[in-house]
């Protein structure tokens, strides 16, 4: 129903636009290619739409600004990274002052006893261990499940992301036999080896593959959000976790997308039981950190396993995880964001954003959709997609390129690799009617 020869005139017009407003991004960009691979410091930002990524002078809030003076509201907020909004005021103050009085010294601080009992207090497992990544974290739960079980498989589901871990880069092929997501390079094995994969909403593929009871543990999002807003059907979670004490396999939730869904994430929202949490990206307020959870039982079991002199090769930790910089972080990040109040705010904008698309979408008489889940929320060119698989295959890389680039080039930014929003408690109601606006304009341009 959009006009595809429309849609690549459109295209080309505005690329050709961004080119002309950004003259120092693409100068900066030239430079940067002469020493950095891909001419970007991370891989993933070649991903934005545009000849180049607009290089960032300053950011604040719920927006940035680049080189070339312009103005950005900031719906991407560094993939969650910066959910909390940037430079929190409160949250600079701690870790600058915590920087003067030093920032690593393999030494526990009062601010990780303080962290520890507070991620008790919101996701319910009483002990934890931090790391410098949710993907370091989701390394240590897996090693960590395999050891306690003696199993020497992982489950996850199709199309699922918990960072760049072997074990998860992976789909099911027609068969339902695990592959390599494309894309994924150098995996030291087949991972057909170490995973099993099964679509999401799907019990009955679930309990089939727990059957073989060669799994140590079930790694999962409660709402697929990598591949986009996959929501679980009613029931779905629940059977989730009958079925994996049912086969003695540990549950393991990836909390560092969904704390979007309130202080707690899913699992307070939705009373989940995992034995097993993970948290990264926006605890730590833009410092590098993240933590992992174990119910009591398998606590006790690790810290057998720990106790002993060479704990240090145990595979678990790193030299900069738990640093006191990264504690002083998370504690005025648990202290002053990510709070109820918040997500009161936040989530209402973010549906707010949610009904501008819809009302949008169903006047220019599309068969598109929107998901929502707490303050993030997506639009697609499809029905609401049940799985990873549905999800996937409703990706138009085009339409998705030109409609993150108009929606940059009229100073909004969207998160790359999804037509996601993130709010945060800076954001504005003025900020989500001008996203309403800007993508109306568009749907006047294709759908007419």
């Amino acid at each position: 129903m959009v006009d595809r020869v429309k849609l690549a005139n459109a295209l080309a017009k505005e690329e050709e636009c961004f080119i002309e407003l950004h003259p120092r991004s693409r100068q900066a960009a030239i430079a940067a290619d002469e020493s950095l691979i891909g001419g970007v410091p991370m891989p993933w930002m070649k991903r934005w739409s545009g000849a180049f990524p607009v290089t960032v002078k300053s950011a604040q809030g719920a927006r940035f600004t680049d080189i070339d003076g312009i103005e950005y509201i900031d719906f991407c907020l560094g993939d969650t990274g910066s959910m909390t909004g940037h430079a929190v005021d409160e949250i600079t103050t701690a870790i600058t002052t915590q920087l003067k009085r030093g920032s690593t010294v393999m030494l526990p601080s009062t601010d990780s006893t303080w962290v520890g009992q507070e991620l008790t207090r919101r996701f319910g497992l009483p002990k934890w261990q931090f790391s410098i990544s949710a993907t370091d974290a989701n390394r240590f739960v897996l090693r960590l499940a395999r050891h306690l079980t003696q199993r020497p498989k992982v489950l996850v589901h199709d199309w699922c992301y918990h960072g760049t871990v072997d074990e998860t880069l992976v789909i099911a092929d027609q068969q339902g036999l695990t592959i390599s997501r494309h894309g994924a390079i150098g995996p030291q094995v087949h991972p057909s080896l170490t995973t099993r994969v099964v679509p999401f909403n799907d019990l009955e593929k679930l309990d089939e593959q727990l059957s073989f009871g060669d799994v140590a543990c079930m790694l999962i999002e409660p709402a697929l959000t990598n591949i986009g807003i996959v929501l679980p059907e009613e029931g779905y979670l629940a059977g989730v976790r009958e079925l994996t004490r049912k086969h003695g396999v540990i549950l393991i939730i990836d909390e560092t997308h969904t704390i979007c869904a309130g202080p707690g994430g899913a699992t307070k929202l939705w009373n989940l039981e995992p034995d097993m949490l993970v948290i990264g990206k926006t605890i730590g307020g833009g410092i590098p950190v993240a933590a992992y959870g174990l119910s009591s039982d398998l606590a006790a079991q690790a810290e057998k396993s720990l106790a002993s002199h060479d704990v240090d090769v145990s595979g678990l930790g790193g030299t900069l995880s738990g640093s006191v910089l990264a504690m002083a972080a998370v504690r005025a990040t648990l202290s002053n964001a990510l709070l109820a109040s918040q997500f009161e705010k936040t989530i209402g904008l973010a549906t707010r954003w949610t009904e501008g698309v819809l009302n949008s979408v169903k006047s220019h008489q599309l068969d598109w959709s929107v998901q929502q889940l707490g303050c993030r929320a997506e639009y697609w060119f499809c029905a609401p997609p049940k799985n990873g698989a549905q999800a996937a295959a409703g990706v138009d890389e085009v339409l998705e390129n030109f409609m993150h680039l108009w929606a940059l080039n009229r100073g909004i930014l969207l998160t790359p690799f999804h037509n996601m929003a993130l709010l945060s408690p800076f954001h504005t109601q003025q900020d989500i009617d001008l996203h309403t606006q800007v993508f109306d304009s568009a749907l006047d341009l294709l759908a007419n």
